[in-house]
């Protein structure tokens, strides 16, 4: 039949039946990304048990604050209290933070120190609660006994595995027929849920807890793992803060804040940043004031994928699944997410009692978060 330009939407006479066009390939919508768990990559070993656990170590801390609002006049007052006594030894070189006073420690009652005001011909300064005193190390007597010995004790640390489980139930029918778009409806299926589960997985691993009692689970109680948020105690930030930059908006002091107060406080190589659309819009938005184009530039790029600090170069991840009122700082070498020994996901064909195939998808995982105060997060910031 010769082309005439116009469309045939009918099977008229004398004319053969239309076949349906339809695409060979299956359009999803629905998001099922991973990227944080794509940025963490593989693990490098199994969890051996239900509750994985690790052991975590520290160094003595050189650090302490002043606990003594009665200090009166740094001439004459050569005592005060601290937080914590244990932390120091006679000899140490003690400073306060933001202070040009040396002082020697000279003696030490449960939490009260006497100290050398004004040590090394330092000029003596008013002391205030709370502030925080750096220790600078220990001089030792010429020919004195050994020092007591001191160390840290190492922690043991665990999270729960939580099993993730589909089930996948296709019709004999279903089976036998040819299908629009696949091969094989019982793969098509095993594969819609899987990207279902592993969604799944990855934003547990960020937003997930456990149960307050019986975290084990039994009978009656599902056992869940512990996500990165509810990980975090020590590097906390909130725009109500003391001391953090002021504002609710994301900004550029703020992450410099916490990259550079997480380095103080301990060795950790942040090199992930972790954030839902809104505040990466906001990251995107650092350097649009120093932007230039040429001329002849017809492409406007408004994107930031690493940012790189004095205390680090951080991939930016944006995961759907963060918080948006938050941003996450972490080292990805201390975080992995396992899969119990044996339990990685996997498909357990199951009896049919009837006209039908049916199955279940399993997998058992954990997330494994060493040294929570390498890592860090702000939360409450603005979304609107």
């Amino acid at each position: 039949m010769a082309f005439t330009g116009k469309a045939t939407y009918s099977a008229g006479k004398n004319l053969p039946e239309l076949a349906e066009d339809v695409s060979d390939l299956v359009g999803i919508v629905s998001p099922y990304e991973t990227p944080l768990l794509d940025a963490l990559c593989n693990p490098l070993r199994e969890a051996r048990s239900t509750h994985h656990e690790w052991l975590e170590d520290e160094l003595l801390p050189n650090k302490d604050a002043v606990n003594d609002s009665t200090y009166t006049d740094p001439d004459v007052d050569t005592t005060f209290v601290v937080d914590h006594g244990s932390r120091f030894r006679i000899g140490d070189q003690i400073q306060i933070e933001g202070s040009k006073e040396l002082m020697l420690v000279t003696g030490i009652s449960t939490n009260t120190l006497t100290v050398v005001r004004g040590y090394a011909g330092t000029t003596a300064e008013d002391l205030g609660d709370n502030q925080i005193i750096n220790i600078l190390g220990n001089a030792g007597l010429e020919g004195d006994n050994k020092p007591d010995a001191r160390f840290a004790n190492r922690a043991r640390k665990g999270n729960y595995t939580q099993i993730f489980a589909a089930a996948v139930e296709v019709s004999g029918t279903d089976m036998a027929a040819s299908q629009l778009g696949l091969a094989d409806e019982m793969d098509y299926q095993k594969q819609e849920r899987l990207r279902e589960l592993i969604r799944d997985l990855e934003n547990t691993v960020i937003n997930g807890g456990q149960p307050a009692s019986n975290p084990q689970g039994g009978d009656a109680v599902r056992r869940s793992m512990k996500g990165i948020i509810r990980h975090l105690t020590s590097n906390v930030f909130h725009p109500t803060d003391a001391g953090f930059p002021s504002g609710t908006n994301l900004d550029e002091d703020k992450i410099n804040y916490v990259l550079r107060r997480i380095w103080e406080n301990s060795n950790s190589n942040v090199d992930l940043i972790v954030v839902g659309g809104f505040q990466k819009r906001k990251i995107n938005a650092f350097c649009g004031d120093s932007r230039t184009y040429g001329a002849q530039d017809t492409t406007f790029t408004n994107m930031i994928g690493i940012y790189e600090s004095d205390f680090g170069v951080c991939r930016i991840v944006t995961s759907r699944w963060a918080p948006q009122d938050s941003v996450l700082f972490l080292d990805s070498s201390r975080i992995s997410v396992l899969p119990l020994a044996g339990r990685s996901f996997y498909f357990k064909p199951l009896a049919s009692s009837g006209d039908y195939e049916c199955g279940e998808l399993i997998g058992e995982y954990t997330l494994e978060l060493k040294n929570e105060a390498a890592h860090g997060i702000i939360r409450n910031l603005s979304v609107s």
